[in-house]
């Protein structure tokens, strides 16, 4: 197991970006799949955005494609969530997690995103 803390959340206005970080605690150049997940205001944790390897194949739910990018960076054990042009409904909790050796993690906190009308 890694331990994975998920940073680079806030308050931003609509048609803004951010750029979310999760670091693990541990190398991660072998996991085969990297996801965000984000956790709405009442609503149930849901999947964003994976990437699968060999590949590597890339997928994003239809409500962020064209606006977010999932990418990695072996050498710092980190994966990233470029999101722009922010909307209201992309407030939530983003969490990440990575599949290695067939066990996905234990999910860490978190990072709040709140996009303001």
């Amino acid at each position: 197991q890694v331990q994975l803390v998920e940073s680079g959340g806030g308050l931003v206005q609509a048609g803004g970006s951010l750029r979310l970080s999760c670091t693990a605690s541990g190398n991660i150049s072998s996991a085969n799949l990297m996801a965000w997940y984000r956790r709405p205001p009442g609503q149930q944790r849901s999947l964003v955005a994976s990437w699968v390897e060999p590949g590597p194949t890339i997928n994003y739910v239809e409500a962020v494609r064209g606006r977010f990018t999932i990418s990695r960076d072996n050498a710092k054990n980190t994966v990233y969530l470029q999101m722009n042009n922010l909307k209201p409904e992309d407030t939530a909790v983003y969490y990440c997690n990575v599949v290695i050796n067939l066990r996905s993690q234990d999910w860490g906190q978190g990072t709040q995103v709140t996009v303001a009308s």
